[in-house]
C-alpha cells in the first residue's frame, strides 16, 4: 500500500519560508524609514567591480615590494577565492532573489540568484582579514606614519571598525531587498571561513614555500 504524502511542508521548506516571512517583514518596515542613498551607498562599498579596480591599482603603482604589497596579495587572493566559491554555490543552489528586489545592477549571470551573499561574504572576508593580519597592519601604519600616535586608537580598533561596517553592510542587504537573511547569514560564514583559509592556507608565504 503506498503511503500518501501527509500534506506537511518538510523542515527545509518551513525553513526556507519562515526566512523569507522575517526577510519581508524586515524590509517592509525598515524601507520608508531608512533613505535609499544610504543603502545603496552600502551597496556600492562592498560592490567587487570597485574592490578589484582600486586593490589592483595600488598593487600596481606599488613597484618597491613591501609588506604592505603582501598584504595586498593576500586581499586579492581571498578575494578571488570569494568570487569563486560564491559563483559555484549560487550556481549550484539557485534560489531566486526577492520578489519585491528593485533596480539591481547584474554583473554575471549568477547575480540572478540569491544564496549566498556575496557582498556579505566579501565584506566579511575583509573584515576577517583584518582581524587575522591585525598586527601586520598595525605595524605597517606605524611605520609609514611615525607620527600617528596622537590617534593611535584608530590603528588599535581598525578590525573593529572595519567589522562595524561589514556588519552594516550585510544587514542592509535585507533592508534593501536583495536578499534573504539566510543569505546573508551564509554569506557572513563564508567570508569568516575564507578570511581563516587565505591566513593558514591559501597565502603568497605558503605558495612561495611551495614553489622552491
Amino acid at each position: 500500500m503506498e503511503s500518501k504524502p501527509s500534506g506537511h511542508p518538510s523542515l527545509l521548506r518551513r525553513l526556507i519560508n519562515l526566512d523569507a516571512a522575517v526577510s519581508l517583514h524586515l524590509y517592509t518596515f525598515f524601507h520608508p524609514i531608512l533613505p535609499f542613498s544610504l543603502l545603496k551607498s552600502l551597496e556600492l562599498s562592498g560592490d567587487g567591480r570597485l574592490f578589484f579596480p582600486i586593490t589592483l591599482s595600488i598593487l600596481l603603482f606599488n613597484t618597491t615590494p613591501t609588506s604592505a604589497t603582501v598584504l595586498l596579495l593576500n586581499l586579492l587572493i581571498g578575494s578571488v577565492l570569494d568570487l569563486l566559491l560564491i559563483g559555484l554555490t549560487k550556481h549550484l543552489i539557485q534560489r531566486p532573489r526577492p520578489v519585491y528586489n528593485k533596480n539591481m545592477f547584474l554583473s554575471f549571470a549568477v547575480d540572478h540568484w540569491s544564496f549566498p551573499s556575496g557582498h556579505s561574504s566579501r565584506v566579511s572576508f575583509i573584515a576577517s582579514f583584518c582581524s587575522f593580519y591585525s598586527r601586520q597592519i598595525a605595524d605597517f601604519w606605524l611605520v609609514k606614519l611615525p607620527n600617528f600616535d596622537a590617534h593611535s586608537w584608530i590603528v588599535e580598533y581598525f578590525a573593529l571598525i572595519v567589522w562595524l561596517w561589514a556588519g552594516i553592510t550585510s544587514v542592509s542587504r535585507v533592508l534593501l531587498g536583495r536578499h534573504f537573511v539566510l543569505d546573508v547569514v551564509a554569506g557572513v560564514l563564508l567570508g569568516v571561513l575564507e578570511g581563516f583559509l587565505v591566513f593558514r592556507v591559501f597565502n603568497v608565504e605558503n605558495f612561495s614555500f611551495w614553489l622552491k
